[in-house]
């Protein structure tokens, strides 16, 4: 199964990530945030993060989920390459987060990522798909 696929929009790019459970497409759609910040090829798996977040509905979880990665980028400067989602419900998310920080002599940044928006921002349940537009 294809992870996800990119969507084109207006100055900003988008995503649509598939899974075999809605929690498998998140963990993708994260994947796919860092296929368009770098290359993962040359990424590796030294370092990790737990996350947990608890949101109202399946959206502002996907939302907080996308930005909260995002941040941890930019804060730390971390490249995640896989995401292994234990306790998920589509309102609560605990999550390890794992990949290396950004070391320019081995990684190659593509597209800076501002945040995910709910622009178009969807959750399929029964698809057990979630489509994103990230500001870039």
């Amino acid at each position: 199964m294809k992870r996800f696929r990119l969507i084109e929009h207006t100055a900003d790019v988008g995503l649509v990530a598939y899974g075999h459970s809605l929690a498998e497409a998140f963990a993708n759609a994260a994947y796919g945030l860092f296929s368009i910040i770098a290359e993962l090829k040359t990424v590796k798996e030294t370092e990790s993060r737990r996350l947990e977040l608890d949101e109202d509905d399946a959206e502002a979880l996907l939302f907080e989920w996308l930005n909260r990665l995002i941040y941890l980028f930019d804060v730390e400067m971390l490249l995640f390459k896989r995401f292994d989602i234990g306790d998920f419900d589509g309102r609560r998310l605990k999550a390890v987060c794992y990949g290396e920080k950004y070391d320019p002599s081995r990684h190659q940044l593509k597209t800076g990522v501002k945040s995910a928006t709910y622009h178009m921002l969807k959750v399929d349940r029964e698809k057990s798909q979630v489509r994103v537009i990230f500001d870039i």
